[in-house]
């Protein structure tokens, strides 16, 4: 089995793995000014999609402008969110170059689409394929790539026929969220493809944050204060909803994250309380944006969650200027910020390019580890199930670091470069 990693090497985004030249494992995009595809051409039989973020499906629909249009494997929660992101990318970009796919494009992936629930193996470019729940986000799954008819996907037993298994963890966490459990699957493999975003990071344990973040969000609206929640649609959105509910935090939410928030109502077997999701959804209140209803909830004592999570775009583009100059207000931001982005100038320098302004922010600027991966800790939990199998460190800023790491642990671990050929 040949691995060629034309993205997501040595970096977080545009995920992108091809297998055999025939099998895709992600095609992903990376944010930025402009944003970056995976690398080179390619032409393959089938894609599979892990989860529904921009990093590892947000490119796919490039996929189908040619002659030769490969099926697109996913689970259905994931399809939905692939779909949402690629009509606001197409929105957003699509009469520039930093698109890379077309109407017709988009609409051709309903022509190749494929749905499949975890557990259940299908095949794909003469693969068997079995999702497995990765714990991140809704639909999220590791994508298990046997190369022949072997033991079903529970099993821990090796096969000595020469046919490999191949597990592509995607986007994973161990710890449960509120929005999804944590992954508990620890499927046989005779090669990994592990992330690693946070290898060099341990998570405070998600109660306790919380706890920071509503007590952080209480004294600010009992100061008279407003509190803009940058987040992102798919699942940190939800996330913080559920928490404001649980907390009882009056809440506004904004941005694609309404739509995201609405569908994932459609799948409740793929989150983990859907009588919570409802409850926090009635708890919210979605902002319509008319008649200048957005600047007039600045004034309402109340925390906003609103995308974009880096303050890339989004409503948060007119709630930043209008809560900026009043240190009394907060701007809480809860995800990761890919450097270069407005959300990581925020929290380093204090001010931000917004709509093309900088802009300095007197606001309160706090940041709290809503993560959605596996820390230090739970990587290693997880990659304990495989100290007998090859590791391929992949997606993290630290992929040859942590690479290191774990050989000096005992296991047989190494970081591909961007482009590289790696045959088991």
């Amino acid at each position: 089995m040949d691995l060629q990693f034309l993205g997501g090497a040595g970096e977080v985004g545009r995920s992108a793995v091809l297998v055999d030249g025939r099998l895709l494992l992600d095609y992903g995009m990376k944010p930025g000014t402009p944003p970056s595809y995976p690398i080179g051409s390619v032409d393959p039989e089938a894609v599979v999609v892990s989860h529904g973020h921009l990093d590892h499906a947000g490119a796919a629909p490039a996929l189908l402008s040619g002659r030769d249009r490969p099926e697109i494997h996913w689970t259905p929660p994931t399809r939905e969110l692939a779909l949402t992101l690629a009509r606001d990318t197409l929105k957003l970009h699509g009469n520039s170059h930093r698109c890379p796919f077309s109407e017709p494009d988009l609409k051709r992936v309903g022509e190749v689409s494929r749905t499949h629930g975890y557990g259940e193996p299908f095949e794909a470019a003469g693969y068997e394929v079995t999702f497995l729940d990765a714990g991140h986000i809704p639909g999220s799954a590791h994508v298990l790539v046997d190369s022949g008819g072997r033991s079903p996907p529970g099993s821990r037993t090796r096969s000595d026929d020469g046919e490999t298994r191949l597990l592509y963890t995607g986007d994973f966490h161990t710890a449960d969220q509120r929005l999804v459990a944590g992954t508990t699957a620890r499927p046989e493999a005779d090669i990994v493809v592990c992330e690693s975003t946070y290898s060099d990071v341990d998570h405070d344990e998600r109660a306790t944050v919380e706890r920071r973040f509503a007590e952080s969000v209480r004294t600010t609206l009992h100061e008279g204060g407003t509190v803009v929640v940058p987040a992102f649609a798919i699942g940190r959105t939800q996330e913080l909803l559920l928490v404001c509910e649980a907390h009882d935090i009056p809440c506004y939410v904004d941005g694609m994250g309404q739509e995201v928030t609405r569908m994932l109502r459609s799948y409740p077997d793929y989150v983990r309380d859907p009588d919570a999701l409802r409850r926090a959804k009635s708890h919210a209140r979605f902002v319509t944006g008319r008649d200048g209803q957005r600047k007039r909830i600045t004034d309402q004592k109340a925390a906003i969650i609103t995308t974009s999570g880096m303050l890339s775009g989004g409503p948060a583009m007119t709630y930043i200027p209008e809560i900026r100059s009043d240190p009394v207000n907060k701007v809480t931001m809860t995800g990761y910020q890919v450097e270069g982005t407005p959300g990581r100038d925020l929290i380093e320098s204090g001010s931000a390019e917004i709509d093309g302004q900088v802009m300095p922010v007197a606001a309160q600027v706090e940041q709290y580890d809503f993560s959605a991966h596996a820390d230090r800790d739970g990587l290693l939990d997880f990659l304990d199930s495989y100290r007998d199998t090859p590791v391929l460190v992949t997606h993290g800023d630290r992929c040859t670091a942590f690479a290191e790491e774990l050989r000096a642990d005992g296991y047989e671990a190494s970081a591909p470069a961007l482009g590289e050929t790696v045959s088991i």
